[in-house]
């Protein structure tokens, strides 16, 4: 097995899915050299049985770059997972965490919470099967689970079949009654759940998750856990990504505009190979977030994208929105 780094998990973007495609996952490399950075959910069934291995294109830029897997079947995690390594991705983590109606009835993501065995068992059966480390993102909890002993519970599970590291969104999830959006919100966040995890737990890496987005924010998670994975602020805010690169690993801030030109010949490429621009452009409308012109720069985006033809000096003209009216 591959030792694991604990400064390789310090900085984390969110798997998110419909948003943390290939061409996210580029533009967030650009902004951060040293984030990890993760898939949407796959599932093992899409990999295994559905033999969709196209899901598990990315660029080698990418790297470190995990696969997220969803699934609750041992054998087929452990294909799933063959894949994923022999794609060449470093890291697989387990959804243990996602509440949506479609995983729970095929016996996923945050449901999972209510069995610890059987998630250790799949994560047993991932790590005799790869050489990458195998990592494990829940929930504090769901449903009734409102004890911390719930998830100090699942903790020593995941530690016994060999979890080096847990990613924890700090939120409970309702499984029924909440919408996957409700329950990015409604449920409180309680980081002290996560801190004291970390507590009793010292020589597990702990990644705190949920509700963060500012680099001070992220500072001060950073005194009392390992790391911390942005979510949505990476996404719709994703300068912060280089904000936090400067902070927190010494490099020097690039303007926004830099950004998008070293963008520019990934760009130019995929629209060779037939990617139509608004597949990527959509991951850039909150580039100037904050700024003067923002507004100006999404909807020149969101407007001339999906246009036949459109290219990069559509990107040019959107860059050139925000200075105007500045």
């Amino acid at each position: 097995m591959c030792s694991i780094n604990r400064n390789d998990f310090r900085l984390l973007t969110a798997p998110m899915m419909d948003w943390t495609d290939r061409h996210c996952r580029y533009f967030h490399r650009l902004l951060s050299p040293h984030a990890r950075l993760y898939t949407e959910m796959v599932t093992s069934a899409a990999l295994v049985r559905g033999r969709q291995l196209r899901l598990l294109e990315h660029s080698q830029q990418e790297h470190p770059v995990a696969l997220q897997l969803g699934g609750s079947d041992p054998a087929e995690l452990a294909v799933a997972a063959r894949h994923g390594a022999a794609a060449g991705y470093d890291e697989i983590n387990l959804n243990v965490g996602c509440p949506s109606d479609r995983v729970q009835s095929g016996r996923f993501g945050a449901c999972l919470m209510r069995e610890p065995a059987l998630v250790g068992d799949c994560v047993k059966a991932m790590r005799d099967a790869v050489d990458v480390p195998v990592t494990v993102k829940c929930r504090i909890g769901v449903d009734e689970q409102d004890d911390y002993a719930d998830l100090q519970h699942f903790t020593e599970t995941m530690l016994a079949a060999g979890v080096e590291v847990l990613v924890v969104h700090a939120r409970k999830a309702w499984l029924q009654g909440l919408s996957p959006k409700e329950n990015r919100e409604i449920p409180p966040l309680d980081y002290e759940r996560v801190y004291r995890l970390k507590r009793e737990f010292p020589g597990l890496i702990v990644v705190i998750n949920g509700g963060i987005a500012t680099v001070e924010a992220v500072q001060a998670h950073l005194a009392r856990v390992d790391g911390v994975m942005l979510g949505r602020a990476a996404y719709h805010d994703p300068y912060v990504l280089a904000r936090l690169e400067a902070v927190l690993y010494g490099e020097p801030l690039p303007t926004r505009e830099d950004v998008l030109r070293r963008l520019r010949p990934y760009v130019e490429a995929e629209l060779a190979r037939g990617t139509a621009l608004k597949h990527i452009s959509r991951h850039l409308l909150g580039l100037y977030q904050g700024e003067p012109g923002a507004r100006g720069f999404r909807r020149r985006l969101s407007e001339g994208a999906h246009l036949p033809g459109a290219g990069w000096s559509l990107i040019e003209q959107a860059v050139a929105t925000p200075r105007e009216a500045a």
